[in-house]
């Protein structure tokens, strides 16, 4: 049974712009763009090459900060942070997931997934535990002292999403996710985002993907850096 939307607004963008400098030129990639997330929701974000979706993502993770306006999480405005705090909000706060995997190719998937458990101060002992609980949730009980070369494209997702998992994020960022699998293989992983917003995980998904964006509870269309739709497909 999916769990139930809450009330609470876990995210708020408000009236964000982001502007570049390219060849002399102002480029401007958001156009006071507003989207508000609430705990437990999964949503998708659609919209044409270069429309700002990816943009948007890094504002939301604070990967980037925007131009003008306010991104707050759990009322936090996250775009004020200064270097050290950002860094640490997105280790305690925000997992993320990307079209190339990044995991780091000496190290076992059980030591990718507990990385950001071992820069967060947790206990060798607890970290051991997670990673191990957490490559079972995705499907990988039986991969933890494999390297990302003996892994599959599938397979090496699955442990970004359990690294991605590691510190109990309170919002889940995911850009192209599917983008570098094929079709069997990414339905996999569509699947598996499905059952993580069952259980509780807020999705936020950058997609060209149309099955992954019908998997969403709701689809935010961009286009020219704005919210021209936004629909809701279920609760």
């Amino acid at each position: 049974m999916s769990r139930a939307l809450s009330d609470t607004m876990l995210l708020e963008a408000v009236d964000i712009h982001r502007d570049y400098a390219m060849a002399g030129d102002a480029v401007h990639a958001l156009r006071g763009l507003s989207l508000s997330v609430a705990e437990g929701d999964y949503v998708a974000i659609v919209g044409p090459s270069g429309c700002g979706k990816s943009t948007l993502l890094n504002l939301l993770g604070a990967l980037d900060r925007p131009s003008r306006g306010a991104v707050r999480v759990r009322g936090q405005d996250v775009a004020q942070l200064n270097d050290r705090e950002a860094t640490d909000f997105r280790l305690r706060s925000v997992g993320f997931v990307f079209q190339r995997f990044h995991l780091l190719p000496m190290l076992t998937a059980a030591e990718n997934v507990a990385l950001p458990m071992a820069e967060a101060g947790v206990s060798a002992r607890e970290r051991l535990a997670r990673a191990a609980e957490l490559l079972a949730y995705v499907g990988l009980g039986g991969r933890t002292a494999h390297r990302p070369t003996q892994l599959s494209g599938g397979e090496q997702q699955r442990v970004a999403i359990a690294r991605a998992l590691a510190n109990k994020p309170a919002l889940m960022l995911a850009d192209e996710p599917t983008g570098e699998l094929d079709a069997r293989t990414g339905a996999e992983i569509i699947a598996l985002f499905e059952q993580l917003n069952q259980d509780g995980t807020t999705l936020v998904v950058v997609t060209h993907d149309e099955e992954l964006a019908q998997a969403a509870r709701r689809v935010v269309h961009m286009k020219d850096g704005a919210i021209v739709r936004d629909e809701r497909l279920r609760d």
